[in-house]
């Protein structure tokens, strides 16, 4: 496919990730395992330099402006898709952290471990702030320090491994894999391929599957995030799969279709 669109991924790392699940409870904040688009679009924000956060009832510039993006998430270096996790303490004695003044408040916050993922965008170069990210990420450059979930833990990526990519919409004659995380449209397994012979044995054998609940946008009406779920998998799915093809895409050359949401 042609024309004023381009599609690029580049990898993003840190040695540490929040992205606070708001399903938590008093005595420990959980973190999503995966990067999910609200994130994403906040990051690409910070590369730009367009403002967060700054009012209630008001969404932040960054994601009035790139909403429109079509993304593409792939965890990178993981285990089947999984990053190690640990739980830090933290103490918050600041005075404001508890009902009674000089109080003392411990936070258990559980945190991702060395995170990194492939970031696909499907960028119009005849919109001025999709151009510019175009621009900054294939050169390594960002107005504000871009982070991974929580400003203390600032991300980084490698300008010679931004890619460029040439591609066309998804047309589901044979059977597939896709290479980033995906909506889930109904039960996964009924898309998967039959095993037949000992070659599709095996390859059956070393096939994972991650299931997660996501942010994949904010409601704005209710000014939360509205969450579904979402599937990640080195399964071969059959052709006829379960799954919005209107999203999916396939890169020339090479055997790998994406999800872009």
């Amino acid at each position: 496919m042609t024309g004023s669109k381009k599609l690029i991924s580049f990898i993003i790392y840190s040695e540490k990730g929040f992205f606070k699940k708001p399903d938590i409870n008093d005595t420990i904040y959980l973190t999503y395992n995966m990067i999910h688009k609200p994130a994403v679009l906040g990051i690409l924000g910070a590369i730009i330099g367009l403002e967060g956060f700054k009012k209630g009832n008001q969404l932040p510039e960054y994601y009035q402006r790139l909403k429109s993006i079509p993304v593409g998430i792939k965890p990178v270096n993981s285990k089947n898709g999984s990053f190690q996790k640990v739980v830090i303490t933290y103490n918050n004695t600041t005075g404001f952290a508890s009902e009674e003044k000089g109080g003392n408040l411990i936070i258990n916050e559980q945190t991702l471990l060395n995170p990194s993922y492939k970031i696909y965008l499907l960028l119009d170069m005849g919109n001025e702030d999709q151009k510019k990210l175009y621009n900054y990420i294939k050169n390594q450059k960002s107005e504000y320090l871009p982070y991974m979930g929580k400003n203390d833990y600032s991300l980084w990526w490698y300008k010679d491994e931004v890619e460029e990519y040439e591609y066309e919409e998804f047309k589901s004659y044979n059977d597939f894999c896709i290479d980033t995380i995906f909506i889930k449209s109904g039960p996964v397994w009924s898309s998967v391929v039959e095993a037949i012979g000992r070659r599709a044995l095996a390859e059956q054998q070393s096939w994972f599957f991650i299931f997660e609940r996501l942010p994949y946008k904010y409601n704005e009406n209710l000014f939360q995030y509205d969450i579904t779920d979402f599937v990640y998998t080195n399964a071969k799915l059959k052709k006829n799969a379960n799954i919005n093809s209107e999203n999916l895409y396939k890169i020339k050359n090479q055997k790998k279709v994406v999800f872009l949401y």
